[in-house]
């Protein structure tokens, strides 16, 4: 509580400082003054007396209140503790109940089993082994019938579910490219031409022989045909020659300027070819070399089937494959665009499998692609599902009605030259030309050949091969077999 007295004299000694402030030469009736600054004084006292109680009995109300409301709350947790235990020992009982329902079950159990292990003379596990048999031969019939159902149903649906891959990847195979089958044969505008293009003493012709690199035929009237088995070569001669005709000037030292200018405007078609071959199926930034190999497709066929057609309509085949199949998309594009690569290198020895492997490896290609083209001719096993579609794309592309033709008298020559050369050897029985010519198996006569001859004559058979096929698509694997057999048969 407030001390009044103190407060009191305190207000007094502030009024009295004041007044003397104010007037401190006014003397007159000091008691008068003094009267109503303790009149003041004790009003100020007054209303400070009440404002402290007012204080203090609302801190006292707010008290109580805390304090009720305290009260309450505790009275609230009692209560609910009080049900939590309640609720608790009603648990705990229902859990011994359960446990002892439990406990009855089991001992009934095991007395009913017990009772039937008497009856039956066998125990449960021998009871269950035998249900199961029974059940197992009851059902056997009907389990058969349905597994071959589901086989059947599965079988239906992958063939559907293929031929509708194939249909839709060969859809994408459609493709604009006109192929530009390289002539051989010139038309010329009269007889005339072909003294001037022999030339004095020949010395024409045989310069442009010498420059360009293919045979010239004069002998049919009218026409002159260029002979060479390498097409760029065919393609540079014949412009040339055609050139040369236009132009009229036909002497050595022009033949030679016309045809290195044309060599050097065929190589720029060839790289242009390249790219576009490559922009065609979205592949950019390959190394110059590999685009001017590609760009050679233009001019290289395989049983009539122009490469560049040939790889435009694989790469896009392999391409919807992929994606149907959730493959590496760009593995199969790469694996598809570079796979016959190696067949335009022709300044290495091999097969065009192993010339493309070769130089994908020199530049330094990921494994996967080079897996691809390693494969694309079973050359190796399979080593990924990209590998795979590589291989049907290009079987695809090539085997489709229409993709690839030969002569079928050529055909059959092709394979019995092949035969002949196998059994022309000393102790071969038979001879078999299989994969259209690009296997030989040779089975020769086990008392008259040994081992060592037998690794002999498969490679007498490959030179021979190699002297009479200059050119053939792809390689003939040698397989030369001998084998020992003894019988004997009892009497009876």
């Amino acid at each position: 509580m407030v001390d009044l007295k103190n407060l009191i004299r305190s207000i007094l000694r502030e009024e009295l400082q004041g007044v003397k402030q104010e007037n401190p030469k006014d003397d007159s009736n000091p008691k008068q003054q003094a009267k109503e600054i303790i009149f003041k004084a004790n009003e100020e006292a007054l209303k400070i007396k009440q404002e402290v109680e007012r204080q203090a009995r609302k801190t006292t109300e707010e008290s109580l209140a805390i304090e009720k409301r305290l009260m309450s709350r505790e009275q609230q947790l009692e209560e609910k503790e009080k049900q939590i235990n309640q609720t608790k020992e009603l648990i705990i009982k229902e859990r011994e109940s359960l446990e002892q329902i439990k406990k009855d079950y089991e001992d009934k159990r095991e007395a009913i089993l017990e009772k039937l292990e008497k009856v039956a003379a066998m125990s449960k596990d021998q009871a269950r082994t035998l249900l199961i048999s029974g059940w197992e031969e009851k059902l056997k019939a009907d389990i058969a019938k349905r597994i071959k159902q589901s086989e059947e149903e599965i079988k239906e649906k992958v063939d559907e579910k293929a031929k509708a891959l194939l249909i839709d990847a060969m859809r994408y195979g459609a493709t604009d490219y006109v192929a530009e089958y390289t002539l051989s044969v010139i038309d010329l505008p009269n007889e005339d031409f072909k003294g001037r293009i022999i030339g004095k003493d020949g010395r024409n012709i045989r310069a442009f022989e010498l420059a360009s690199g293919v045979d010239v035929d004069l002998e049919e009237e009218g026409t002159i045909k260029l002979s060479s088995f390498d097409a760029i070569k065919r393609e540079v001669a014949k412009l040339s020659l055609d050139r040369l005709i236009k132009d009229g000037r036909i002497q050595p030292e022009r033949i030679e300027e016309i045809v290195k200018k044309t060599r050097e405007e065929v190589e720029k078609i060839i790289f242009k070819a390249g790219e576009d071959l490559a922009h065609k199926v979205g592949v950019f930034n390959l190394p110059r070399e590999i685009v001017q190999l590609l760009g050679k497709f233009k001019y290289r066929y395989s049983y009539g089937q122009n490469m560049i057609l040939h790889t435009l309509e694989e790469t896009r085949i392999g391409i919807a494959l992929a994606h149907e199949l959730k493959a590496d998309i760009n593995v199969v594009k790469l694996g598809c665009l570079l796979h016959d690569i190696g067949k335009v290198i022709t300044d290495k020895e091999g097969s065009h499998v192993e010339l493309g492997v070769e130089l994908l490896k020199k530049y330094r290609f990921p494994q996967k692609i080079i897996d691809c083209v390693a494969a694309h001719h079973e050359d190796i096993p399979f080593p990924s599902i990209e590998a795979v579609i590589v291989y049907i794309s290009d079987a695809v592309s090539g085997g489709r009605p229409g993709a690839r033709h030969e002569d079928f008298e050529q055909y059959l020559k092709r394979i019995k030259t092949i035969e002949d050369a196998a059994k022309s050897k000393k102790g071969v029985r038979e001879a078999y030309a299989l994969q259209a010519g690009r296997e030989l198996r040779v089975i020769v006569k086990a008392d008259e050949v040994t081992d060592d001859e037998v690794v002999i004559m498969a490679e007498k058979i490959k030179e021979e091969l190699e002297k009479k096929f200059d050119v053939f698509p792809g390689q003939i694997k040698v397989t030369v077999i001998r084998e020992y057999r003894a019988e004997a048969t009892t009497k009876i």
